[in-house]
Formats: C-alpha cells, sequence, structure tokens
C-alpha cells in the first residue's frame, strides 16, 4: 500500500514577524517551515510545500561580533578564485540575503532544496 499525498491545489502560507528574534533561531524556525514539517501530514518526498513569508527582516537582532566573524565564501572554480567577504558587510548591504544564507543552509541538500527556497519571501517591512 503506497500512501499519496492529497493536493488541494492551494498552498499553504505561513507568516514569521521577525522583529527581535536572534538571526539562527529564526532561521531553523523558517526551514522547518518550509520543509512542511510544520504540517500534520508532513512527507519527506512531497513537492506540494508551504509558502514562507518572513516580514520585518531590518529588525532581527544581529550580534555584531558574530558577524564580523564569519565569512561568505565563493569560489570560481579557477586557481585563487576564493572571494571572502565577512556577514557583516553583506548585511550591511542587505540582511535578507544573511538570512537567506543561514536558511539554505538548515535545508537538506537534496533535489528539493531549490524548490524550499523559491517558496521563501522575504520583505523589509510590514507591508
Amino acid at each position: 500500500m503506497r500512501l499519496r499525498p492529497i493536493s488541494n491545489g492551494m498552498k499553504k502560507q505561513i507568516t514569521i514577524d521577525a522583529k527581535n528574534k536572534k538571526l539562527g533561531r529564526l532561521a531553523s524556525e523558517a526551514a522547518l517551515a518550509l520543509r512542511g514539517k510544520t504540517e500534520a501530514d508532513f512527507l519527506p518526498y512531497v513537492k506540494d510545500l508551504p509558502r514562507v513569508t518572513i516580514k520585518n527582516v531590518d529588525l532581527i537582532a544581529f550580534s555584531e561580533k558574530r558577524l564580523k566573524e564569519s565569512d561568505f565564501l565563493r569560489y570560481s572554480g579557477y586557481p585563487g578564485g576564493l572571494k571572502k567577504k565577512t556577514a557583516f558587510k553583506v548585511a550591511e548591504s542587505d540582511k535578507r540575503e544573511v538570512l537567506r544564507h543561514a536558511i539554505n543552509g538548515m535545508l537538506p541538500k537534496n533535489k528539493l532544496r531549490k524548490v524550499m527556497l523559491k517558496n521563501l519571501t522575504l520583505e523589509h517591512g510590514d507591508e
């Protein structure tokens, strides 16, 4: 007997308020919601995942020391092609990228990862 998920065509909408929350705790909460583990009918292989919206990303409680210690690395594939930026520099330009990077690291490394990240929306204000 195989279990088949029943889909009604509508994706569930989950909204998280980021005001005064720590980066890691917020990222883990969002990763669980993106994966669908907050639902009672969770199945790890289902593609019909909920949409997650995070509001007030500007008001996340970052610790400055931690941001200066952690690095964002990019490698071009060529010798000497390692680019390094501190999370503090990235957060100065856009705090959403720091949160997206943290959530990305907490999602499972499989084919559904891209699908999960497409369902993530990060908003600056209370729009």
